[in-house]
């Protein structure tokens, strides 16, 4: 890991897997103020970043053979490079480095064993890292990169469709099949927020309840944003398709008109950047030749800079166990004393299981326990337990 060995070394492990960002593609003959966040990230335009300090990692992968469409040109994460690198940085504080793109493979399994080596190696480092994809099917890599480390998740997919499709043979319809059910399994938890029930058999949904993970559709995910919050929070890995967006938000989006808006995928990323357990967010599905002026880039670009928000919101917060940091509220949930506590410095709200354990939760599930009333959350997280 990069606590223990010399960069240089952590670099060789990792860096054949990769090839640099074109700074003529990324840059061109733009010159950036040093607020912006061209100026503040490390990236391998010509020397691999160190990455000892880094924070946030970025990196792109232009596979996109798993919607039978072959190898991108590597315009997409390029393009949203570009975008990102304009914006101002508020927070220049947290370092970040941007450590190029995955080298496609001979085929999609090489390119799948090469990204999952990468995002292993930089979990195992203790980074979070934000992965600009390809097709959505690219979510198997990153998994993969905690089953290499064995570690036990819960996951989150935001995407109009749920990629179960067990009779199709397009790897971006399917993947989750695999991801979901393969032995061994990794998965502690799953939750899917903003699918589009016309895109869903009503069988997917039932199989999904039978192993007790949670789906939100897109009107409740849009209605109850703010209850998105402790879903996402209690995940330690995040998978983002753009098909989750209406058509409006981003044009590269042609699945549908209807979806999550801009302001509601920038608002799930910065949840996202606030949880102190996830360490990998990808966003998918962006076809550059799509695009509308580059529209869908610059949302995903904003997207990114609300996740590198929300991060340092997260720096702020206490360890539960500093309790003069908390409310603490104490009531009684199926004969069981039950604490809830709620952040001084965030306002964020977390309860007590019967093993003890906290998990994240929100103002409403509390109100519902002080009225006498079990919290669906609660009861959904004792069925897992």
């Amino acid at each position: 890991m990069f606590a223990q060995i010399k960069p240089m070394s952590d670099s060789l492990l990792i860096a054949d897997f990769l090839e640099p960002v074109s700074i003529a593609a990324v840059l061109g003959d733009e010159e950036l103020n040093d607020m912006q966040m061209g100026t503040k990230i490390d990236t391998y335009f010509h020397h691999f970043p160190d990455l000892t300090e880094a924070e946030l990692v970025i990196v792109g992968i232009t596979e996109e053979r798993g919607t039978g469409n072959g190898v991108s040109t590597g315009d997409a994460p390029n393009l949203i490079r570009k975008n990102f690198y304009r914006l101002f940085n508020w927070h220049p504080q947290l370092k970040i480095a941007d450590i190029g793109n995955i080298k496609p493979g001979a085929s999609l399994n090489d390119t799948y064993a090469a990204a999952k080596a990468v995002i292993a190696e930089l979990i195992a480092g203790n980074k979070t890292v934000i992965i600009l994809g390809g097709s959505h099917d690219l979510t198997l890599a990153q998994y993969g990169a905690y089953a290499q480390n064995n570690r036990i998740i819960e996951a989150c997919c935001v995407d109009a469709f749920i990629n179960l499709g067990t009779g199709s043979n397009i790897r971006s319809e399917n993947f989750l099949m695999e991801m979901l059910t393969g032995e061994p399994n990794f998965i502690r938890h799953y939750n899917h927020l903003a699918f589009q029930s016309y895109f869903v058999h009503p069988s997917m949904l039932q199989t999904l309840d039978k192993l007790r993970f949670d789906c939100y559709r897109v009107g409740v995910v849009r209605e109850r944003l703010e209850e998105m919050e402790p879903v996402i929070r209690n995940s330690q890995m995040m998978s983002v398709d753009i098909a989750a967006m209406s058509h409006a938000a981003a044009p590269a989006n042609r699945t549908s008109p209807n979806g999550l808006t801009g302001e509601d995928m920038c608002t799930l990323t910065r949840f996202a950047g606030m949880s102190d357990q996830l360490n990998s967010i990808g966003v998918y599905g962006y076809n550059a030749k799509n695009d509308v002026d580059e529209l869908t880039a610059i949302q995903i670009a904003h997207m990114l800079w609300y996740f590198v928000d929300g991060r340092n919101k997260a720096k702020s917060e206490a360890s539960l166990t500093e309790r003069h940091n908390f409310n603490e509220y104490h009531t009684q949930l199926a004969d069981v004393d039950t604490v809830f506590l709620q952040s001084h410095r965030t306002g964020r709200w977390w309860m007590q299981l019967p093993n003890q354990k906290f998990v994240a939760c929100s103002e409403s599930d509390y109100r519902l326990a002080a009225h006498s009333e079990i919290p669906e959350r609660w009861l959904r997280a004792q069925e897992r337990d």
